[in-house]
């Protein structure tokens, strides 16, 4: 199987993708093909090699441009159409100039340059018909402006195909807009990297920088490449990545990602990954794979459109036939409104509106930090009616903190036990040695340890024998504790102390969870964690919860119990099958690969409030998409009702299409700028 991509200039609208795909599945040898609006790209996959030179003569015919390689993009005037609309401009000036001398002087140039405008768009719609396609707006406006020149109109013939390419071109600066919007954040990332050598620095492009290497970033730039402090202090602005208006701190141990700005300090970073791995890279990947993708909606407007021309187009027919055959009306004022109504046909502001909105909504979730990995994923966020949450490491840090000391002096009880804890990588052992260089406390040194893993660990420390651990491995009943863990600590045989350990929730989980449940109906925490430990999170989180459930039991919940569509948010593999399962499935970056291959939905950073804001996207988005819709119709049904009435003609007609795709492609843009509103 043989795969290429190519980008397509003059892939102006959702309607132009249809026609080349059904153009380049023809050529002998194709499986797959799939023309992606939103970012210009044509992918082809087939059994056996096809020629570069094949697929260009597939696509060609029909107006559209193959670029390959890094060959940048014309303006608009190089483009055909760009130069069609130069033409007839001036045809258009010089029959005004001929008007001053004699009408049918200007009556002829009128003509002729309709003809000469019109031609480009003739050999188009005549290709789309050989292609096996139906009638498309080249096609409708080719037969609309061939009638008005045998009536005699002219001048609207040529005014009509001049506004026809005007609202092309415009279309066309409005589809390169909203790319560009796509493939930003990838421009943002500097081309070279300072790499630190034993030879001292080395500036070298950054597709040459491998992982492992140690990469210098002083303050005021972008860093090159994704990777973790080796050494140094900063403040990075990460806003364009994950929509993080605060610098955030950086210190040795924490990763920082390609196109974010140091704001102060100097860092050296080990590289993690290389350039083409880097989490701005996979961002505008999955925006692209995503973009090409369709959503329900987009696909319930492709198949209206199917049979919305063919229906228009056997409407005018009957308007320009039966008022004359039938009731013997003058033919030439009927024919002229059916010849409006053949531009009031063309369905490209319909099958546009929905895929600018969802393109648009893709893209701003990517400049969120907020991966989307098919266009479906967004239509679903947008009307969730029930969202679950794991709770060890999706709503929590997922690592104990010690909170407090019952029965004794910290400074006192605390260095007898971290000099037992330094030999144990138990997480709760972790959590004491933390806090005694919290308190910058000394330790003595521990003798003759025992550890019995999972239970407890003793041995002899400043002469008297010190032992931690459960209650249970300490023969003891654990006081009341909240739903924290508790571990005794015992002193020559005698209680000395209780310590208190609790997953401490995410720095931003209260404000996410209660900016979420404004937006979805029911918020419920599900985790296999004991009761009394779920229920102190779930309070302070103000939400439902079940708890001590086995990865089965979350499954059962989201197909029997939860109110659909559901979403499910997660990180470790005991998650995965309840994000897969789940109409919607979010993982956090830092959870396991299972999740995040199981999920459709993956934040870039662990921070629940890029879920408040992509749910909130998601919501505009729809709105959006609707608002687009209407747009649409709402002026076919306008102009469709005020052409039969005979108050509207073939100029407000072509207007009627061109304004409405403008407006919907100007509305979806506005979702490229969105930001978060919390009343």
């Amino acid at each position: 199987m043989e795969q290429r991509t190519y980008r397509v200039e003059g892939l102006d609208c959702a309607d132009c993708a249809v026609k080349i795909e059904r153009a380049v599945k023809k050529l002998p040898g194709t499986v797959e093909v799939r023309v992606a609006y939103a970012t210009g790209r044509l992918e082809v996959k087939a059994e056996r090699p096809l020629s570069e030179e094949a697929i260009r003569r597939a696509v060609e015919p029909l107006g559209y441009r193959l670029v390959t390689g890094g060959e940048p993009a014309r303006p608009w005037w190089r483009r055909e159409k760009g130069r069609d609309l130069l033409v007839g401009l001036g045809f258009l000036l010089l029959g005004l100039l001929a008007g001053a001398f004699s009408g049918n002087l200007a009556r002829g140039v009128f003509g002729l340059g309709a003809v000469v405008a019109l031609w480009p768009l003739a050999r188009k719609a005549l290709a789309v018909l050989r292609s096996g396609g139906f009638l498309d707006i080249n096609a409708l406006v080719t037969l609309a402006v061939a009638g008005a020149i045998l009536i005699g109109a002219q001048l609207e013939a040529l005014v009509v195909v001049v506004l026809f390419l005007l609202g092309e071109v415009l279309e066309g600066e409005s589809a390169r807009r909203a790319r560009e919007a796509v493939g930003a954040l990838t421009r943002l990332v500097p081309e070279r990297a300072r790499v630190l050598t034993e030879a001292g620095v080395r500036t070298v492009p950054v597709d040459e920088v491998r992982s492992g290497a140690r990469v210098q970033v002083p303050a005021g730039e972008r860093v090159p490449l994704d990777g973790e402090v080796l050494k140094g202090r900063g403040a990075v602005d990460e806003a364009m990545l994950t929509g993080e208006s605060r610098p955030v701190p950086k210190a040795t141990g924490d990763p920082v990602y390609a196109g974010t700005v140091l704001l102060e300090g100097d860092l050296v970073i080990r590289v993690t990954r290389p350039a083409p791995e880097s989490a701005v890279a996979r961002i505008a990947r999955l925006v692209e794979s995503a973009s090409a993708s369709k959503s329900p909606t987009v696909r319930a407007i492709d198949r209206f459109a199917r049979y919305y021309t063919p229906g228009v187009v056997a409407l005018a027919a009957l308007v320009a036939a039966v008022p004359p055959l039938v009731f013997a009306e003058p033919f030439v004022p009927w024919l002229y409104k059916a010849l409006a109504l053949l531009l009031i046909g063309c369905p490209c502001a319909l099958v546009l509106s929905a895929p600018a909105a969802i393109a648009a909504g893709i893209a701003r979730a990517g400049r969120m930090g907020v991966l989307v990995k098919e266009a479906a994923a967004l239509e679903t966020a947008a009307v969730l009616k029930t969202l679950a949450f794991d709770k060890t490491g999706t709503v929590t840090e997922g690592r104990p903190r010690l909170v407090e000391v019952r029965g004794a002096q910290e400074a006192e009880i605390l260095p007898l036990v971290a000099a037992l804890e330094v030999h144990s990588d138990h997480p709760l052992a972790r959590a004491v040695r933390e806090r005694v260089e919290a308190l910058g406390l000394v330790l003595p040194k521990a003798e003759e340890v025992h550890a019995v893993p999972g239970a407890f660990l003793e041995g002899w420390v400043a002469g008297r024998r010190v032992f931690v651990g459960s209650a249970k491995a300490a023969g003891l009943t654990p006081p009341e504790d909240a739903g924290r863990t508790a571990s005794a600590v015992l002193i020559d045989g005698e209680l000395a102390a209780w310590l208190f350990f609790e997953d401490a929730l995410r720095a931003d989980a209260r404000e996410a969870l209660a900016a979420i449940r404004r937006i979805v109906p029911r918020v419920v925490l599900l985790s296999g964690d004991r009761a009394p430990a779920v229920e102190r999170i779930a309070r302070e989180l103000g939400v439902d919860f079940r708890a001590e459930l086995l990865p089965e039991a979350k499954l059962r919940y989201l197909k029997e119990e939860a109110e659909k569509p559901v979403g499910m948010v997660g990180d470790g593999v005991n998650d995965a099958p309840a994000l897969a399962a789940a109409d919607l499935g979010v993982a956090l970056k830092g959870g396991t690969d299972v999740a995040l291959k199981a999920a459709n939905v993956a934040l870039v950073e662990p921070r629940l409030m890029g879920l408040a804001h992509f749910l909130a996207l998601a919501r505009a988005t729809r709105a959006n998409l609707y608002a687009n819709v209407a747009i649409a119709l709402g002026l076919k049904v306008v102009f469709l009702v005020t052409t039969l009435l005979g108050v509207t003609g073939l100029w407000a007609a072509v207007l009627a299409d061109t304004g409405a795709t403008l407006l919907v492609t100007a509305n979806a843009l506005r979702l490229l700028g969105w930001k978060a509103r919390w009343r």
